[in-house]
């Protein structure tokens, strides 16, 4: 089984990614689940939502506490949210920074993305959740950009849809290029 965390703050698409997820794993024939963890809802608030993939059944129910992958969608949550905590030796840690900031995990893979300023860039808006998808399906191959490309079809419509594919097709492309 595969387990993602996604931190952020609310009104960044933190839920959504993760059902956007749970939607790829489902097209590629995987069993998934996605749920959500916040306190007061209001816009600005921390935000955590969590994502679990795997070739058969999932029957556990409980929050992911050792992630094999975690997205932050907002850098400022990382210390407060204790956002690596749990993460597996060899994990994946996706950061949304335009700049590499230098975390200390000796026994992960990071991959850092400017995903709010692709998002500004592609989709008019700084919602960070598709880029990390994108940038999420290029650094591990849990899922297919194919995939995530179907799941944005599935969320969203129209102009949205398109500006959002366009969006985690750059990330990914950014990604595999470093790699």
């Amino acid at each position: 089984m595969f387990q993602i965390r996604i931190h952020g703050r609310g009104g960044q698409g933190v839920v959504s990614a993760a059902e956007m997820l749970s939607i790829s794993a489902f097209i590629e024939g995987k069993h998934a689940q996605a749920f959500p963890s916040f306190g007061s809802e209001r816009m600005g608030a921390p935000v955590m939502a969590f994502c679990r993939i795997d070739d058969k059944e999932i029957r556990l129910r409980e929050p992911v506490m050792e992630p094999d992958a975690v997205i932050i969608q907002d850098k400022t949550v990382i210390e407060s949210a204790n956002a690596f905590g749990g993460l597996v030796k060899n994990g994946f840690a996706l950061i949304n920074s335009a700049n590499d900031m230098q975390y200390n995990l000796p026994n992960a893979k990071i991959a850092y993305v400017g995903a709010t300023e692709l998002a500004l860039k592609y989709v008019g808006r700084p919602i960070p959740n598709a880029v990390l998808l994108g940038s999420l399906a290029a650094m591990t191959g849990i899922i297919k950009i194919e995939s995530v490309i179907e799941a944005i079809n599935t969320k969203f419509s129209g102009s949205i849809a398109e500006k959002n594919v366009n969006a985690a097709r750059a990330a990914y492309d950014q990604i595999m290029e470093k790699k």
